[in-house]
């Protein structure tokens, strides 16, 4: 009979206080938490004396709201009612915005107005599958670069694929790649209809892109666009290279979220694979909303049969409806119970932390110091457990 042996825990508090800690990212599959995660992991750090800056890729206005702002851009701001030495920055990626500030920093200013206004340049710098994911990581090495932060929380784009984070800097760089620019443009030089027609049979991935634009009029943008921008591919592939070394160094730490559900774990699972064999550095798995029970609380079987007892005879009603509740909250909590035992027998070395189920969404900085809490509460409750 195999035994079950407890993971390691994640102390929060250990990572996010020390030094050497200099990027966290927080990745994994979508609608895990990996917004509000990354956002009090910021705030915790920046009120236990680091300066932080959280970058989220998250669309929604939810991280903006729950920081007492109105809005996040593209721009780090600075967040009022932290409480403690440190101070705290959010912004949210302008994925077009990253790509234009890319070319105005790598070409003059006349080369750089006129891939701006490139038609094409225009609809492949909002259009072109991994985009976000690129520019997240373009944007972090922006961020490491200036030196302004001591911290950098990474909220990676909500993506079906958790992978994609990973992936995308190669998938970008080999399109942004010379050659392979120099091939998309050799239809160009044929001209006509026939060009469009060889384009898009031998570029599918773009036809939505191509078909903005018709016929010669595209060709030229196609072309202009590679004249213009063609000094600037090898810079791409350089960036995304230093930023993925960035990723591997000690200094950087990933968190894999989860909720306890078989496809979040199933993709945490792939995601901690992944980063071992890319040898980036794991700090361990937390797994948001989980539910909870009320320890020496009678099990889910007793309270099903308590209640059917009671509907049998007719009494109490709210207690028989009550118990129900119970039973089923029993049930749900120790389904996820054998869903992260799966996972940490799987993995067995990966450090874990549990967030409880809040009772309601996130929506300002006490919210998310109770999410912090609830993180670093883990060491707590670890501690205080009886042997």
């Amino acid at each position: 009979m195999s035994v079950h042996r407890t993971p390691p825990v994640l102390d929060v508090d250990t990572l996010i206080d020390d030094p050497r800690t200099k990027i966290i990212v927080c990745c994994g599959s979508g609608g895990v938490g990996k917004t509000t995660t990354a956002a009090a992991l910021g705030l915790r750090a920046a009120e236990r004396g680091r300066d932080v800056v959280v970058l989220t890729v998250d669309p929604a206005k939810r991280l903006a709201q729950s920081m007492g702002l109105s809005e996040l851009d593209n721009s780090p701001r600075r967040i009022e009612g932290v409480e403690g030495d440190g101070e705290l920055h959010a912004m949210m990626l302008d994925m077009k915005r990253t790509f234009d500030e890319i070319v105005e920093a790598h070409s003059d200013p006349d080369r750089a107005k006129q891939i701006l206004a490139n038609p094409f340049y225009q609809s492949l710098s909002s259009s072109l599958s991994g985009t976000q994911e690129y520019m997240a990581m373009e944007k972090l090495g922006q961020l490491h670069r200036s030196g302004a932060w001591d911290l950098i929380v990474v909220d990676t784009p909500p993506s079906r694929n958790a992978l994609d984070f990973l992936d995308a800097p190669e998938r970008m760089g080999r399109f942004l790649d010379g050659r392979f620019m120099k091939i998309l443009a050799t239809p160009a030089k044929t001209g006509g209809r026939l060009g469009v027609k060889v384009l898009t049979a031998g570029f599918g991935v773009f036809t939505n892109v191509l078909n903005k634009v018709i016929g010669v009029q595209l060709l030229r943008d196609v072309q202009t666009f590679v004249a213009a921008f063609e000094t600037m591919f090898g810079g791409f592939r350089e960036r995304a290279d230093k930023t993925y070394r960035l990723l591997q160094t000690p200094g950087t730490a990933f968190l894999v979220v989860a909720a306890p559900e078989p496809d979040a774990l199933r993709e945490a699972s792939y995601f901690v694979e992944r980063l071992a064999e890319e040898r980036m550095p794991l700090a361990g798995l937390i797994v948001n909303r989980v539910h909870a029970v009320v320890p020496h609380t009678p099990t889910a079987a007793r309270s099903q049969a308590a209640a059917e007892t009671l509907d049998e005879r007719g009494e109490h009603p709210l207690a028989a409806a009550l118990l129900r509740l119970h039973a089923d909250r029993r049930q749900l909590a120790a389904r996820e119970e054998r869903l992260r035992e799966h996972f940490t027998s799987a993995h067995p070395a990966v450090p874990v932390a549990s967030v409880p189920a809040q009772a309601e969404d996130v929506h300002d900085l006490e919210g998310l110091r109770q999410v912090g809490d609830d993180l670093a509460g883990n060491r707590a409750a670890a501690t205080a457990r009886p042997a």
